[in-house]
C-alpha cells in the first residue's frame, strides 16, 4: 500500500523531529481527523516525542489504545519515535482494563455521566459520582483507589496519571450503560441490587419485623423481602420500580433472575 505522506497530512512541528506514518484501526477512527481515517497519513513529532504523546496529539486518548505495531513489532507507549516508522494503532480489546479477575472492576464516572454511575451501581458495581468533581479531582481518586475513569471527556483521559478509562461514545444512559459493560464484559459479574443507587454503599437486609414500622402498612401486607442503606437509610421492596429495573437487568447481563439483594425501591 502506499504511504500517503503529503504536506496536506503533515502534522509539522520543526523539521529535525522524526517523520513516522500512522495508520488507526477500528474506534479509533472515531477520534481522529477524517482525512486520516483507514489510511496511512504523516506526523512529525516534538523532539523525540513517545509513542503516546503523539497518539495523543491526533486525538486519541491513551486509554483507548490496545496495541501498538511499529514496523510490525508490538512496543510500549512509553517507546520513542523513530524517523521513518510505520505505526499501526489497534483499539484495546473488550474486557480490558481489570488486571484482577477475582475482584470486581471500579469506576469512576464524571459530572456528566451521572445516570450511567446509577446503572452501573444498580448492576452492583461499586461506582463513585458527583456532580461536582473537578478533574483534578478524579485523576487523583482514580490514582489513588484504582479505579476505572468513565468520561466523554477525551482530554480528561489523556492524562497520564489516569491510568485506565474509557471514553464512552453513546450518548443515552441505557445505551452508555450496555457500551461500558461490553468493553469490560461486566454481564457474568454483574450483581444487580447490591449498592445503594444514591450512596454507592452495599444494601444489607431488613426482616420483615424490623422494616415493619418504617414501610406503609399495603407494602407490609404484599412484601417480605426488604433491604435498607445504612448510609441514607432508605428501605427498599420489591415494587413495580423494582420489576422495571430487573427486567432491565436481566437484558444487558442475559442472565434472567441473576440478583443478589432482591429489594429495591422504595423510601420510608
Amino acid at each position: 500500500m502506499a504511504v500517503a505522506a503529503d504536506a496536506a497530512d503533515d502534522v509539522t512541528n520543526g523539521m529535525a523531529a522524526p517523520c513516522v506514518q500512522f495508520r488507526f484501526h477500528g474506534e479509533l477512527n472515531r477520534f481522529i481527523a477524517p482525512a486520516r481515517r483507514g489510511r496511512w497519513s504523516s506526523y512529525r513529532s516534538v523532539g523525540t516525542a513517545s509513542l503516546k504523546h503523539a497518539i495523543e496529539a491526533l486525538g486519541v486518548p491513551h486509554t483507548e489504545v490496545g496495541v501498538v505495531h511499529v514496523d510490525g513489532t508490538p512496543c510500549q507507549l512509553d517507546a520513542r519515535l523513530s524517523d521513518g516508522a510505520r505505526l499501526d494503532v489497534h483499539p484495546v480489546a473488550a474486557h480490558a482494563g481489570d488486571d484482577d479477575s477475582a475482584r470486581l472492576p471500579r469506576f469512576i464516572a464524571d459530572a456528566h455521566l451521572g445516570a450511567l454511575a446509577e446503572w452501573l451501581r444498580l448492576a452492583g458495581f461499586d461506582t463513585l459520582y458527583d456532580n461536582f468533581y473537578q478533574d483534578d479531582a478524579i485523576a487523583e481518586l482514580a490514582m489513588r483507589e484504582s479505579r476505572i475513569v468513565l468520561t466523554r471527556d477525551r482530554e480528561l483521559l489523556k492524562r497520564r496519571a489516569i491510568a485506565r478509562g474509557a471514553y464512552v461514545h453513546a450518548q443515552r444512559p441505557e445505551l452508555q450503560l450496555r457500551e461500558v459493560m461490553a468493553r469490560f464484559a461486566l454481564a457474568q459479574r454483574a450483581q444487580p441490587f447490591r449498592l445503594c443507587l444514591r450512596c454507592n454503599v452495599p444494601l444489607r437486609s431488613l426482616s420483615v419485623e424490623e422494616a415493619g414500622p418504617r414501610v406503609p402498612p399495603r407494602v407490609r401486607e404484599r412484601c417480605t423481602r426488604f433491604t435498607t442503606c445504612p448510609a441514607c437509610n432508605r428501605v427498599f421492596w420489591e415494587g413495580s420500580h423494582w420489576r422495571r429495573m430487573r427486567a432491565l437487568m436481566d437484558d444487558v447481563t442475559g442472565r434472567p433472575g441473576a440478583v443478589v439483594n432482591r429489594a429495591d425501591e422504595r423510601v420510608a
